[in-house]
C-alpha cells in the first residue's frame, strides 16, 4: 500500500510518457518497465556486492569487464567499460549524452543480457527502445531515482517498489488504458483465498498476462510467515502483511525463489510485465515463459499442486494446433482450458478458474464433457456466480469461479450466487461505502467464510446452497445456479373484492372513493 507521495510520483511518472508522445498504454507501461529493471539491476548488484564483501566471497557483476555494442569493431580501444553502464553511472551529464549513451549502449547491453539465466533478460532481446527524446528519458530516470530515494526507507520482504510496480500496472485498468489485459484485483484475491496456496506448492497460471495471481498468491504465502504487528487490512478488504519476518529458513526462501511461481502467456509483451513484476516484489528470477498452453508443443502434465487463471474466454484455434493429448473436440478456448488446467494438476491438486458462465449450461456435447471432467473427475468444490459488471467498462459478460481438485470425488457442489463485489456494476466501477462511511466489500468475505464452513445448506432459496452430485447428473450436468435456485416470490395479501367495491360505492352507495376524490379536487380548485 503506497503513501499518496509515492502515489503521486508513480502518477507523473506515468504523465511523463503520455503527454511525452507515447500515448500507447502499453508501449508506455513498457518502456517504464525497461528503466525500471535497469535501475533495479542496478540495485540488486550493488545489495550483493556488498553482501558478498561482509561474507567474505567472490562476486562476479554483470557489471564487471568491457562490452562492445553492435556495428563497433572489437578493438580494445572502442570498448565500454560494463561498470559505465550503470543505471548510476548513466544519468550524469547532459540529457542528450544520456540519451545517445542509453540508445546505442545500456539498452543493447541489457538485451544482450539475455545470455545470463534471469528470464527477463533473455525476454528482452526483441525488446525495443521507444523514448523519442532526450528531455522525457532524463525526466523519468530522475522521477524513478526521487521514487527508490523514497522507498529506500522500507524494510519488507515484499518491497515497496513492487508496491510501485503494481500501482503502475493498475493503471491500465483505468479507461483508456487498456484494462482488458488485467483481472480485477479484489477477484483475483478471493480466488487465492479460496484456494488456499501454502508455501512448497508449485503455482501455475497458464494465461499469466501481468502475473497478478502469481503475484496474489505469494503475498497469500507471505503474510502466513508475516507476525500479527504487522497484518493489515488491504485496499479490497483482505488481510495481509509483506514483511516476512518468520520465513527464516534459507532452504525455504530458495523454494520460494525458484520452484514455486510458473506462469505462461503468448504475448512478449505481457510476459515482460508478469516478469517485471514479480521480480519486484522480491522473487530474483520467475519462471515465466513464452508459451501456447493449449497447442501441442506443451506438455507439462501432472506438474502443478495450485493452478489460478482466468483465461482467455472467445477464441478458435486451428485444429492442426491444438494438443492432441486433449480429450473434448473443440476448438473453443473456454473448453480447452477447462482440461488443460486440470491436467497440469498434480493428483490432489487444486484450481481456481474463472470461466464465462456459458461454460456452465452449454447443451453442445464439448459442453458437457467439460463439466464431466469437473463433476466425474474431480471434486468440484464450488461454483460462484459473478454479476455481469464485475468486468466493466471492457467486457459485460457474465461470469462464474470454479474451484475443484484433481482426481477427488464430487458429493455435493457448493452454489454462491455473488451480487455485490464492493464496487458499482456499471462502467465507473466505483467502490461502494456503509453509511457509516466504511468500505463495503460486497459477498466477498462472506463467500470465503461460508465456503471454509462448508455448510450444507439445503434452502435453495438461499444466497448459497449445495446440490448433489446425482441431481446434477440428472439434469446433463448443468451447473447454472438458476438450475437449481427457487426464488422465493414475496407473499402479498389482496383485500377481498366485496372490500374493494365497498370502498368505490360506500356504504350507502354515496359514492366512497369517487366522493373523496371529487371533494379533493374541489379543495385544489380553490388553492389555485
Amino acid at each position: 500500500m503506497l503513501t499518496p507521495t509515492l502515489k503521486s510520483k508513480v502518477n507523473e511518472l506515468w504523465n511523463k510518457f503520455w503527454s511525452g508522445g507515447i500515448s500507447n498504454p502499453l508501449n508506455a507501461i513498457e518502456q517504464i518497465t525497461y528503466l525500471l529493471f535497469m535501475k533495479q539491476l542496478d540495485e540488486n548488484d550493488a545489495s550483493q556486492r556488498r553482501k558478498s564483501e561482509i561474507k567474505g566471497e567472490k562476486y562476479k557483476s554483470v557489471f564487471d569487464g568491457i562490452y562492445y555494442p553492435p556495428g563497433v569493431e572489437r578493438i580494445k580501444e572502442y570498448a565500454i567499460k560494463k561498470n559505465d553502464l550503470r543505471w548510476s553511472n548513466v544519468n550524469r551529464g547532459s540529457s542528450d549524452d544520456i540519451f545517445r549513451k542509453m540508445q546505442t549502449q545500456v539498452f543493447p547491453f541489457i538485451r544482450d543480457l539475455g545470455e545470463t539465466d534471469s528470464s527477463f533478460a533473455k525476454h528482452m532481446a526483441n525488446a525495443v527502445f521507444l523514448i523519442p527524446k532526450a528531455s522525457l528519458l532524463k525526466e523519468a530516470m530522475d522521477t524513478i531515482d526521487e521514487l527508490y530515494k523514497q522507498i529506500k526507507t522500507e524494510d519488507r520482504f515484499i518491497d515497496t517498489q513492487g508496491d510501485v510496480y503494481e500501482y503502475l500496472l493498475s493503471q491500465l485498468s483505468q479507461a483508456g488504458k487498456n484494462g482488458q489485459f488485467r483481472t480485477p484485483t479484489h477477484i483475483i484475491e478471493l480466488l487465492v483465498e479460496l484456494v488456499e496456496p501454502k508455501l512448497g506448492y508449485r503455482i501455475a497460471d497458464p494465461a499469466c498476462g501481468t502475473a497478478g495471481f502469481l503475484l496474489a498468491a505469494l503475498k497469500y504465502i507471505i503474510t502466513h510467515f508475516t507476525s500479527e504487528t504487522y497484518i493489515s487490512k488491504d485496499d479490497n478488504g483482505f488481510m495481509r502483511g509483506g514483511m516476512g519476518d518468520k520465513l527464516i529458513s534459507t532452504k525455504a526462501k530458495e523454494q520460494l525463489q525458484n520452484d514455486t511461481f510458473y506462469g505462461f502467456d503468448i504475448d512478449p509483451t505481457m510476459i515482460r510485465l508478469g516478469l517485471m513484476n514479480l521480480m519486484m516484489h522480491g522473487i530474483e528470477n520467475p519462471k515465466i515463459d513464452y508459451s501456447d498452453t493449449l497447442s501441442k508443443h506443451y506438455n507439462e502434465d501432472g506438474q502443478y499442486h495450485v493452478v489460478l487463471a482466468n483465461p482467455p474466454f472467445t477464441g478458435s484455434l486451428d485444429k492442426g494446433e491444438i494438443n492432441p493429448s486433449f480429450t473434448l473436440d473443440t476448438r473453443k478456448t473456454e473448453l480447452l482450458f477447462i482440461e488443460r488446467i486440470y491436467k497440469m494438476l498434480h493428483k490432489g491438486g487444486t484450481a481456481g478458474v474463472i470461466v464465462p458462465q456459458g461454460v456452465l449450461f452449454g447443451s453442445g456435447k464439448a459442453f458437457v464433457e467439460a463439466r464431466k471432467i469437473l463433476v466425474d473427475h474431480s471434486e468440484l468444490k464450488a461454483v460462484i456466480t459473478m454479476p455481469s459488471g464485475v468486468f466493466k467498462p471492457y467486457a459485460g459478460v457474465a461470469t462464474a469461479i470454479l474451484i475443484f481438485t484433481k482426481a477427488g470425488t464430487t458429493e455435493n457442489v457448493w452454489f454462491y450466487e455473488m451480487k455485490k463485489d464492493g464496487r458499482s456494476l456499471d462502467d465507473k466501477r466505483n467502490e461502494l461505502f456503509k453509511q457509516n462511511g466504511d468500505r463495503d466489500y460486497g459477498d466477498l468475505q462472506n463467500i470465503i467464510i461460508e465456503f471454509r464452513r462448508k455448510k450444507k445448506n439445503q434452502n435453495r432459496a438461499q444466497q448459497h446452497f449445495i446440490v448433489s452430485k446425482k441431481e446434477i447428473i440428472e439434469n446433463d450436468y448443468d451447473l447454472s445456479l438458476n438450475k437449481y435456485k427457487n426464488e422465493e416470490i414475496p407473499y402479498t395479501e389482496y383485500e377481498k373484492p366485496k372490500d374493494i367495491l365497498k370502498k368505490l360505492i360506500g356504504e350507502n352507495g354515496g359514492g366512497g372513493l369517487e366522493k373523496d376524490i371529487l371533494n379533493g379536487l374541489r379543495e385544489l380548485k380553490e388553492m389555485l
